[in-house]
């Protein structure tokens, strides 16, 4: 039978409409119901898929390929990275200092965790919400454990406590901290000014001892190279000493030794006069002088020997 027989009758072709009425809710039915019946799911990456039976939690599908009965049904849940921003979050050092900064939490769902999240927090792996909260809590109570100034010197052991804090936080609901930005710490404009103002009297005092180091190090090394000239000055002047002392000595020592010779020996007296002659001998030119005084004496004249 022809499509045309099938819906038309009779001589002119009238339509038979039950026949239309018939087949067009037919094919509704299997419009409505052949997805339901389908039995072929993907997962993708970075998702597990929560199946449920009847509302019940049945079972959690890797990424791939899942073959469900058409009793059950498959959710897509997300364990990639979310992303909560929390801006002027707000705290107290322990100095009762206001403190406000803004964050922002990289957080994933831990995959052994799915199943819980989905029947606890969120269908969908979306804790936005609650991270947001423990955040605040957190930093309240991180931020109560500093000085205002210690709360700015310590920043990066600040930004580790929150972090420990809010990953022993976030475990409860399920979900694992990647990481945290603090984006900025502000406190009150009067105490910003109070700070500046301290730090910049600290770069002075800085730089005052700076300069003062400079100085007492310039003045160390002219008393050290002063001291060096004085060493050297001393050690020739008792160099020149010793010598002196050595000299002296040993002239003395010469003199001595000559007495004792002469006080043992005339002969040695005569040998010295001997000796002086006849330098005075070796000197003499050969001639008289010219001009002899009363008295004087010829040289290498002498009639009394």
């Amino acid at each position: 039978m022809s499509i045309k027989d099938r819906y038309t009758a009779g001589p002119h072709g009238e339509p038979r409409w039950g026949a239309i009425a018939r087949d067009a809710i037919i094919l509704l039915v299997v419009i409505i119901i052949l997805p339901k019946m389908w039995p072929f799911y993907s997962v993708p990456t970075g998702s597990r898929g929560v199946v449920t039976q009847f509302g019940k939690i049945v079972g959690i599908e890797q990424e791939g390929l899942a073959v469900l009965p058409p009793w059950q049904n498959l959710t897509l849940f997300s364990i990639r990275a979310e992303e909560a921003n929390i801006e002027n979050a707000s705290g107290a050092t322990s100095d009762t200092q206001p403190v406000n900064v803004s964050l922002t939490v990289r957080y994933s769902i831990s995959p052994d965790k799915v199943s819980e999240v989905y029947e606890k927090y969120s269908h969908n792996g979306d804790l936005s919400s609650y991270v947001q909260t423990a955040t605040h809590e957190i930093f309240k109570a991180v931020t109560a454990k500093y000085s205002a100034p210690d709360l700015i010197a310590e920043r990066a052991k600040v930004s580790t406590d929150i972090y420990a804090a809010l990953g022993s936080k976030l475990a409860v609901y399920g979900a694992q901290v990647i990481n945290i930005d603090m984006r900025n710490f502000s406190f009150q404009e009067s105490y910003m000014r109070a700070i500046n103002s301290k730090v910049e009297q600290e770069q002075l005092r800085l730089a005052a001892e700076n300069k003062l180091r400079t100085v007492e190090a310039e003045q160390k090394q002219k008393v050290a190279i002063a001291q060096a000239e004085a060493d050297a000055v001393k050690a020739t002047a008792d160099g020149n000493a010793y010598a002196n002392l050595k000299i002296a000595t040993a002239q003395a020592e010469a003199l001595r030794v000559q007495n004792s010779a002469l006080s043992q020996s005339k002969e040695v007296l005569e040998l010295r006069r001997i000796e002086v002659e006849q330098t005075k001998a070796d000197r003499w030119n050969g001639q008289l002088p010219q001009n002899v005084y009363a008295g004087a004496p010829i040289p290498f004249l002498n009639v009394s020997k």
